[in-house]
């Protein structure tokens, strides 16, 4: 098992309960065995190197006054991952952490089908053993995703203080994420909050579907805001900010509401457009597309070790600027007009 942990021989402790009574295991256990985080410590008791009492137990599992917590963290194993030099086009990086602007066509991680040539292969070849381990075998400093087909910033963890801190910040919704999306039919709102929870395809499980909640099938909350900033003859292009992060969860939403996204073969009708009102640059672009018209533009967090506020932006890829340009669109992806990058934030939200 290859699990985050510091450095050197196996670690070994314990502790008898007291002020931790009625505490989860794993949250009692994140101040003493930091830096690792509450996901590394949970895969060390499922696997028995953290036992309560002499015994295994679960990450839930209540404390007790007098209850006796044992570890013993094994030290960390080689990736079973190997490096592969895919070129990454890093908009920041600093000892804890790497901002890389994702092409369309990349997988994140492996997934049945994709064992290899993914993003996290490309990341481990640039950072080296650094990143094995960081946040999981197959998942190695990886704190949220972006689907296959959709384009932009991804920041990723060096260190297990930037992947503790990332995704408590990524569970906190206090990473801000902006996507621009060109949809097709112009909506009949200017800012609009879509609140329509998101679950598995009844029937087609590869898909997500909206899906009420206490339904018999299961389904969580999803909120998207949305925001047009250009109408077109036939199409929009709208801001989407996530308030929740679920799977597919923006291409799911603007079908919902009537307006798929432009290219999406899964929630929409891909490159389809139908005949007539539509110009022959703009069908042209359209037939040029991979992969829906989707591009995670924008990204804000805090940073782990410095506690600064970093905003980084980046423009969509070719074919998605491509069919801007056919539309006749002025947007720009830094409204301030500054180059595309990472900057640091003064305290109300603007760069410096």
């Amino acid at each position: 098992m290859s699990t985050p942990s510091q450095e050197g021989p196996p670690v070994r402790g314990r502790f008898v309960v007291s002020e931790e009574a009625g505490s989860r295991l794993d949250h009692a256990l994140l101040p003493r065995l930091a830096p690792l985080s509450r996901s590394a410590i949970q895969r060390l008791i499922a696997a028995g190197h953290i036992l309560l009492n002499g015994k295994r137990t679960r990450p839930a599992a209540v404390l007790r006054a007098g209850d006796e917590v044992s570890w013993e963290i094994p030290p960390p194993q080689p990736s079973p991952l190997i490096p592969e030099p895919i070129p990454l086009e890093i908009v920041y990086e600093d000892e804890d952490l790497l901002v890389i602007n994702k092409p369309k066509g990349l997988i994140v991680h492996p997934a049945p089908g994709a064992p290899a040539g993914t993003l996290v292969h490309a990341v481990l070849a640039h950072a080296g053993e650094e990143l094995a381990g960081i946040g999981g075998e197959e998942r190695p400093g990886i704190v949220h995703r972006l689907d296959r087909d959709t384009s932009g910033l991804m920041v990723i963890a060096k260190t297990e203080l930037a992947y503790r801190s990332l995704q408590r910040q990524i569970q906190e919704r206090t990473v801000e994420r902006r996507y621009v999306a060109v949809v097709r039919g112009n909506p009949r709102f200017e800012r609009a909050v879509v609140d329509a929870p998101i679950g598995r395809h009844p029937r087609e499980r590869q898909r997500m579907a909206v899906i009420p909640l206490g339904s018999r099938y299961p389904a969580r909350e999803a909120r998207t805001e949305l925001r047009v900033l250009e109408r077109f003859p036939g199409f929009a292009l709208l801001e989407a900010r996530l308030e929740t992060g679920r799977t597919h969860q923006i291409r799911v939403h603007c079908a919902y509401i009537g307006h798929p996204i432009i290219g999406d073969p899964v929630y929409g009708s891909g490159r389809r457009i139908g005949d007539g009102g539509v110009s022959p640059a703009v069908r042209a672009a359209i037939e040029r597309l991979q992969g829906q018209a989707l591009h995670a533009y924008y990204l804000a967090f805090t940073h782990p070790r410095t506690g600064e506020r970093r905003l980084c932006t980046a423009p969509p890829p070719a074919d998605t600027q491509a069919l801007l340009e056919a539309l006749g669109s002025r947007w720009q992806p830094t409204p301030t007009g500054a180059a595309p990058g990472c900057y640091p934030m003064c305290r109300d939200g603007a760069e410096r």
